[in-house]
């Protein structure tokens, strides 16, 4: 009886196993939304044939469910994926397997790290792509990347439910610990990040963001407004695909000032662990509505249960 039962286990693991294969094997894509379709158009329009064929995945996590890279690697790309979880480390290892010039490293990325990092694995100082998803201080990471290396493409997670022009970073805490909605940076900050290092924003998918460097031929800057207007906030199915998100849709009527205070208040437990700002010309006006100030309670009924869950989006 238990060799029959150790069988039919075994059988019931291969068919899962084939399942899987067979759906990895007919999926057009492997990232979460479009961003490998995005990809690939500027990959064509920015890196012409004889530039660099590297792609560096920080936060791989299994390396091809919501991956942006694994399309590049099965088709030749060198590269490396970095993932801080052991337990996804092993299904990533796995994925990378079959691809010699492409590594799986374990290990938690930081901002005093990272450049060293990039550097063990010999990465060029001018890459092809840059994937960087670490649901935390992505913000310092990536500052530290652009102040070593210049890649041609960059696609990093922004909080998209936090609207232009309020500025929002997650400051850098080596024991941080995602909870709901605080993680990150707004794009207003991320376009602000990217000027300094003579970067544009090119694209937004949702919550993802595309920069490249302004000097390349071809490079169309937006500024942060219309770049999240177009790719996060006039889509028609975003509500239906970021349904977490529900409890800070007000923050699309409200002024930057009382966007600030609306978040100063959601975020109170975080208090000391971020930088949050109306942008400089609407600073000021914060002191003013103080008194009468929105605040998560006055709109947030539904919100008891939501805070201590996980987002709900299609990353998986």
């Amino acid at each position: 009886m238990s060799i029959t039962k150790a069988a039919q286990g075994y059988l019931k693991r291969l068919e899962h196993r084939l399942q899987r294969a067979r759906v990895g094997a007919g999926r057009a894509t492997f990232s979460n939304f479009g961003e490998e379709r995005i990809l690939r158009k500027y990959i064509a329009e920015l890196l012409p044939a004889g530039t660099s064929r590297t792609a560096v995945d920080i936060g791989a996590g299994d390396g091809v469910r919501g991956s942006n890279t694994y399309a590049l690697f099965r088709e030749g790309w060198r590269g490396v994926g970095f993932e801080g979880s052991n337990r996804k480390l092993c299904k990533l290892a796995a994925a990378y397997k079959h691809y010699p010039r492409v590594s799986a490293a374990n290990c938690v990325v930081t901002p005093s790290n990272v450049c060293a990092l990039l550097n063990a694995y010999d990465i060029e100082r001018e890459f092809g792509v840059l994937s960087l998803d670490i649901d935390s201080y992505d913000y310092w990471v990536l500052d530290a990347v652009l102040s070593e290396f210049r890649p041609r493409v960059v696609v990093t997670e922004i909080n998209e439910k936090i609207p232009p022009p309020v500025k929002f970073v997650v400051s850098y805490d080596p024991a941080f610990q995602m909870t709901h909605h605080f993680f990150g940076y707004s794009i207003q900050s991320l376009s602000e990040l990217a000027a300094r290092h003579d970067y544009a924003i090119i694209e937004v998918e949702y919550n993802n963001a595309f920069l490249a460097p302004r000097e390349l031929e071809g490079v169309r800057p937006l500024d942060a407004t219309t770049a999240y207007r177009r790719g996060y906030l006039e889509r028609p199915d975003r509500r239906e695909k970021f349904r977490a998100n529900e409890n800070m849709e007000i923050l699309h009527t409200l002024s930057p000032a009382e966007a600030v205070n609306f978040l100063d208040e959601f975020y109170a437990q975080h208090r000391g662990k971020y930088e949050l700002s109306a942008g400089d010309d609407v600073a000021s006006d914060a002191e003013e509505n103080a008194g009468s100030r929105a605040t998560p309670e006055s709109y947030t009924q539904a919100d008891t249960q939501a805070d201590e869950s996980v987002r709900e989006t299609a990353r998986g």
